[in-house]
């Protein structure tokens, strides 16, 4: 059954290539894949781990995530956007902009581990940069009457969120100073309050 899988892809493929001539070399290859794929070890059962009660991340999974983190920064940062555990299923969300190499990175890095890779619109590099802009504009954006309570990049690299008591009038006067394209998302939030 192994074998007839593969045929079909390798007949597919040659399918496929023979049907690319005008393309440039590579251009279907270093997207990587679309839409998102899973690891090997996503096959696998396994059951949660607990201490007091409470689910843990298991040793293996989280030396996998670290090692993606380290690299996805250091070396794929025109591809990583970042990552979550889900800790009852005993996986790992890796987010990226669709990238061979990358992709080829998570495949041997996971070995056993179950890891879910999803696309994403912006890297955690681009976030990085909207979530510094949109800081170190907080005095203008006070003196402007926009009261921002919090900014923090997302995880899938999806956009920066903006916490604000008004978020129509956030949306409209910030997309006016960054562009409608900013990666910003604005949430209605109230002031921060301190713990009694």
């Amino acid at each position: 059954m192994r074998r007839g899988r593969f045929g079909a892809v390798l007949l597919l493929a040659v399918l496929m290539t023979g049907g690319c001539a005008d393309e440039e070399p590579n251009s279907i290859d270093e997207a990587g894949v679309i839409g998102g794929w899973a690891t090997a070890g996503c096959g696998l059962t396994r059951l949660p781990a607990y201490a007091s009660g409470m689910p843990i991340t298991p040793a293996k999974l989280n030396a996998v995530m670290t090692e993606i983190e380290k690299a996805g920064r250091r070396d794929y940062a025109d591809s990583y956007a970042g990552l979550s555990v889900d800790q009852e299923h005993v996986r790992a969300y890796v987010y990226r902009v669709p990238s061979v190499t990358f992709d080829d990175f998570i495949r041997r890095t996971a070995e056993d581990v179950c890891i879910l890779v999803r696309d994403a619109a912006n890297t955690a590099v681009d976030l990085s940069y909207w979530h510094d802009r949109v800081l170190a504009d907080l005095a203008y954006w006070t003196h402007e009457g926009v009261r921002i309570v919090s900014v923090g990049a997302r995880h899938d690299g999806s956009a920066v969120d903006i916490g604000t008591r008004d978020v129509e009038r956030a949306r409209r006067e910030l997309s006016a100073r960054y562009g409608a394209r900013a990666p910003l998302h604005f949430l209605e939030e109230g002031p921060v309050r301190p713990l009694d």
